[in-house]
This record gives structure tokens, C-alpha cells and sequence, in this order.
């Protein structure tokens, strides 16, 4: 049985205990080297695998969608298609009514500013023909 216990142990507490001799030993005998990259790649690169390099976000969000149940991935596509088609929808609905109110508006308001125009040029038009027949003071009075 003691045989067992030590084939199972995996000396963490031998390794872990700073007054060990095991840990001294460690110490005294480490050398810590640079890691240079080889040929030219650096050390990140040569832990990727290529698959995971090719790999798109979309693949890689597509591939997540089997961890949820099916439930819950029907609710989600519903939902993103109900808000897309609802905010087309209310694109589509704002652009006639923004049309409608600027064209009524256009309709409505431009013979009413063409007549204050055409008043104010007549107005001006007689107070310049009495300051011609009677002359300068009489411009001035009504």
C-alpha cells in the first residue's frame, strides 16, 4: 500500500516546501536560458496550430451556437430577424412621414410667403411713386 501512495504522489509538497532540500537543489542548479524563435517566427506562431489561423470569427461564433439547446438558438434567430425586419420597418415609416410633413409643409406654406412678398413689393413700389410725384417728405407720411 505505502508502494501505491507513492507512486500517486507527485512530489508537489517536496517542491512547494521552501526549506526542502529539493527546492535548494532547484535553485542551485537552474539556469534560465532566452528562447529564440526559430526560423524566423516568433514563439506565438509556433504555438498556433494552421487550422486556428484559418479559422473566421463567424466560424469560430457558428461553432458556439451548438452549445446552447435548440430553444434557446430558435428565440435568439427569431429575435434578430423581428428586430431587423422592425427596424426597416420604422426606417421605411419615418422616410413618408418625413416626406409627407416637408411636402405638405411646402405646398401649404409657399403661396402664403409668395403673397407677403408680392405685398411688400407693392408697398414699396407706392411709397417710391409718391416720393417721385410729391417728393421727399411725403414718403415718410401715410
Amino acid at each position: 500500500m505505502s508502494g501505491d501512495a507513492e507512486e500517486l504522489d507527485s512530489g508537489f509538497e517536496a517542491i512547494s516546501s521552501p526549506e526542502s532540500p529539493a527546492v535548494a537543489a532547484m535553485a542551485r542548479d537552474a539556469v534560465v536560458a532566452p528562447v529564440k524563435p526559430k526560423s524566423g517566427r516568433s514563439a506565438l506562431e509556433d504555438t498556433l496550430d494552421d487550422d486556428d489561423i484559418e479559422e473566421t470569427i463567424g466560424e469560430r461564433l457558428w461553432g458556439l451556437t451548438e452549445m446552447f439547446p435548440e430553444t434557446v438558438r430558435t428565440l435568439t434567430s427569431k429575435l434578430v430577424h423581428g428586430t431587423q425586419s422592425a427596424t426597416c420597418g420604422a426606417y421605411g415609416l419615418s422616410r413618408t412621414i418625413v416626406w409627407i410633413f416637408f411636402s405638405s409643409a411646402t405646398i401649404l406654406a409657399a403661396p402664403v410667403l409668395f403673397e407677403a412678398e408680392r405685398v411688400q413689393v407693392e408697398e414699396v413700389s407706392k411709397q417710391q411713386q409718391r416720393q417721385i410725384l410729391l417728393g421727399p417728405s411725403a414718403a415718410i407720411q401715410k
